[in-house]
């Protein structure tokens, strides 16, 4: 068990990481500070660069935080909240990826769910710094903070659509 929980958070916290990296800089495929802000321009929402950059340094925090397994509730919350506001803005799409639906994200929020759920096993910086286990029902709590504060996100930064 230990060992898949290890290569659970590692996939699913290196990818989550990387995007927030593609957001903000040039590495991994990205296209820099100005196409990250121009990305969530173009998906409908305002603050630009600031924005890109909150976005990028969550993803990057809580990615790296999941890989390493440390605070691994917050981490996961935090994953959570930012693959929600991606599901959102794919919502229109449809489910399936291939029609650049929300698929990967739901997948995405669904992995995180489960590694808040099963802890981050025993080769983790929670469990060498005796942070763990950490109790199933912070379960809920964890989903529903990750949940509340995307759509809150999508609340409060998302533009109208324009008028015709």
């Amino acid at each position: 068990m230990d060992t898949g929980l290890l290569i659970l958070r590692l996939l699913v916290g290196l990818l989550i990481a990387g995007h927030g990296v593609q957001k903000i800089s040039w590495h991994l495929g990205g296209h820099g500070l100005v196409g990250g802000a121009g990305e969530f321009a173009a998906d409908g929402f305002r603050g630009g660069a600031l924005t890109a950059l909150a976005a990028g340094g969550g993803q990057i925090g809580s990615g790296v935080l999941l890989a390493a397994g440390l605070l691994t509730p917050l981490a996961a919350t935090g994953a959570i909240g930012v693959m929600t506001v991606a599901l959102t803005v794919k919502w229109h799409n449809g489910l399936w990826v291939q029609d650049d639906g929300y698929e990967y994200p739901l997948v995405l929020i669904g992995a995180c769910a489960a590694l808040a759920a099963a802890g981050p096993g025993a080769w983790s910086l929670d469990r060498a710094l005796g942070l763990t286990p950490y109790p199933l029902w912070w379960t809920v709590p964890v989903v529903a903070a990750g949940i509340g504060s995307g759509l809150l996100t999508r609340l409060v930064l998302h533009r109208a659509p324009a008028a015709p």
